[in-house]
């Protein structure tokens, strides 16, 4: 087979130009993958072994077979096949893989609309990493009011009802507030897949938007719901700024994930680039949930928040900068983690959908 565009099962690539695409929609592959399934589609029906994936691909850099196994899984990923009945890429256990489907030659390359329909499989797939994401920021959210609802609860007398309440209210509110950041910065990062070019931008702004705007509309809802029940409402709250870092920190531990990363080791990156937004947030001048808690109760004194305490914990009379920016590290690596890893697993379980059969 020659390095002309070819067809299968309703996909075009063209090796030479470095692009795969299916009804006109272009499907981002990183370099390795774009060789490794030139390699596969070149000979079709012909055993493909591994050590020619090594030599081929990797071109004498030395990786572990895990490397492999996790390039046919992302291409099986992205062109919807199944290990347990594939119709595409084949395994031949401990020797290699095998390209089974029909290869053809494309007479002419596919146009490429400028917006391309999105099936009905695919909107489940994006809707299910969308929802993935979010019960992931959600389980962040219920950890860590639970912590801050710990230390709230810590300055009241005893086991008495209000500490209780203070515990299970600073949950619930953590864990709402997360479930509408999630939701913002997962669902930004699902649209973000229909783009067409660089996978690493597309998801880190698509994060990043999400992010923005959720924070952006909490802000203002926030902010107009304090001004009318209590006549003030406190300016220093977590809005679309902080949002916008720590859905970019999302997206681009997601995007590992898409390039191969394991799991762990990508939400430990999202985790890390989160960490380092929160602690650079408090020094740009903006707060996330625990700073917004210290200044509710600054301009709310009759309240039970009391946060402050932290600040002994690391030299300070109250709740302030350096404590801000470690409560921010913290808060910033247990959301984004938990948002990366709940997605990138969602990626690997959730198929995709079937590509469409050729039109004859």
């Amino acid at each position: 087979m020659s390095s002309r565009a070819v067809r299968f099962a309703g996909f075009t690539f063209d090796p030479e130009d470095r692009r795969l695409s299916r009804g006109g929609d272009r499907i981002a592959l990183n370099a390795r993958y774009l060789d490794a399934l030139a390699l596969l589609v070149r000979e079709p029906g012909s055993l493909v072994t591994k050590d020619r994936f090594h030599d081929e691909v990797w071109r004498g850099v030395p990786v572990t077979d895990e490397a492999l196994t996790q390039c046919i899984r992302t291409l099986r990923r992205e062109l919807g096949d199944d290990a347990a009945r594939p119709r595409l890429i084949e395994t031949v256990p401990k020797h290699g893989y095998r390209f089974i489907a029909a290869v053809e030659p494309a007479d002419e390359p596919a146009p490429t609309p400028l917006l391309a329909p999105v099936s009905s499989g695919r909107l489940r797939r994006l809707v299910a990493l969308a929802a993935a994401g979010t019960g992931g920021a959600v389980a962040a959210g219920l950890l860590g009011g639970l912590i801050y609802g710990a230390i709230l609860a810590a300055a009241l007398p005893g086991a008495s009802a209000a500490a209780i309440s203070t515990l299970l209210v600073a949950a619930f509110v953590t864990a709402a507030i997360a479930l509408l950041g999630g939701a913002g910065v997962s669902g930004g990062i699902a649209l973000a897949a229909l783009a067409a070019e660089r996978p690493g931008l597309r998801y880190v702004l698509g994060g990043a938007a999400g992010g923005f705007l959720t924070g952006a509309l909490v802000r203002l809802i926030g902010l107009d719901a304090f001004a009318l029940l209590f006549g003030a409402a406190p300016q220093d709250i977590t809005g679309g700024g902080e949002g916008a870092l720590l859905g970019a920190a999302a997206g681009l531990g997601v995007w590992l994930a898409d390039r191969g990363w394991s799991l762990r080791r990508a939400a430990f990156a999202g985790a890390l680039a989160a960490a380092l937004a929160g602690l650079a947030i408090p020094l740009l001048g903006g707060r996330l949930m625990g700073g917004s808690l210290a200044s509710l109760a600054e301009r709310f004194p009759a309240s039970r928040l009391d946060l402050g305490r932290l600040g002994a914990l690391f030299g300070e009379p109250g709740f302030g900068l350096v404590t801000a920016m470690i409560t921010g590290a913290a808060e910033g690596a247990l959301f984004a983690g938990c948002v990366v890893a709940a997605i990138a697993w969602a990626q690997r379980w959730v198929p995709s959908p079937p590509a469409p059969p050729l039109a004859p």
